[in-house]
Parts: structure tokens; C-alpha cells; sequence
């Protein structure tokens, strides 16, 4: 059985068809792990597991500030292309109140609109953190409504 293996102890690069390789001081090599956080929503820097294509955990990263570089930017490319989640900045407007509705927003990633079916695709998952999820399953997030402006918040007060 494997050990997992604490953060410092590994070295992770990239082979020539883009996967990561992680190797450890033991002369282990892992090709094509990856990244996956354990807290991605409440503490998205902290906890992230390495996976190996087995499904087994091979090492775990504390924080991900504290790796050092090459490794740290090959782990965050790694889950950004992972992972699909904007940020809402904006509630620009909605077609009504009702659902399903047309949502127009601005997020981290630019302008777009999605449908939302019912206000149970509204989730809280913290005291001011929202999950939004689209017609087709797209989870949209909210870090703090209360950074929203004030005509945002009260659409949003409206399916809350």
C-alpha cells in the first residue's frame, strides 16, 4: 500500500503529451496525475489531493501557496483547465421572477445569460456563498452576494 506523501517531498513535470508526472525521492513515478480540491469552494488554496489515473491518492498538498515553483503554476494550469466554475460579478437582469427565467450576467469570465429552471438551483453552501446552476448543469458561483451591487442584490433577494 502506498503512503501519501507530504508536500515538499515530490517533484511534478510535464511529459510530452501534457500530462502531469509526479516522482518522489524514492524513485516512484506517477504519470498522469491530478489535482483535485478538497474544499474547492470555502478554502480552494488549501487541501488539494494528487490522483493518480488509478483513483489512488499518491500525494497531498497542505497549501498550495507553500509549493514551490515549477510545481505550484503546473498544479494551478492544471485545475483551471479542470475546472469550469465563473464567478458571478453581476445579475444584470432577469426576464421574471418566476422560473424558469433568463438570467443576463457579468461574470469573472465575461458577459453571458443562462436559464434558470427553479430557485432550488439556488444552493447556499456558506453564509454568503452561493451555487447557481444553469439549465444545462453549469454551476455559476457567488463568493459574497453582499459584494454584489444593489440592484443585483435584489434580484437576487427576489429567489432567495
Amino acid at each position: 500500500m502506498n503512503e501519501i506523501m507530504a508536500t515538499t517531498v515530490f517533484q511534478l513535470t510535464r511529459n510530452p503529451f501534457g500530462r502531469l508526472v509526479l516522482s518522489t525521492p524514492e524513485g516512484q513515478v506517477y504519470e498522469g496525475v491530478v489535482p483535485v480540491r478538497a474544499f474547492p469552494i470555502q478554502s480552494p488554496e488549501n487541501g488539494i489531493s494528487m490522483v493518480h489515473t488509478d483513483g489512488h491518492e499518491v500525494a497531498w498538498i497542505d497549501a498550495l501557496g507553500e509549493l514551490p515553483e515549477p510545481a505550484q503554476g503546473l498544479v494551478r494550469d492544471e485545475l483551471e483547465t479542470r475546472e469550469f466554475m465563473p464567478e458571478i460579478l453581476n445579475i444584470d437582469s432577469v426576464t421574471s421572477f418566476s422560473t424558469p427565467c433568463t438570467w443576463q450576467v457579468q461574470t469573472d469570465r465575461g458577459a453571458t445569460n443562462f436559464v434558470l429552471r427553479g430557485d432550488e438551483d439556488i444552493r447556499r453552501v456558506g453564509p454568503t456563498i452561493l451555487l447557481v446552476t444553469d439549465s444545462h448543469g453549469i454551476q455559476f458561483l457567488i463568493r459574497d452576494s453582499m459584494t454584489l451591487n444593489k440592484e443585483s442584490r435584489k434580484i437576487l433577494d427576489r429567489f432567495l
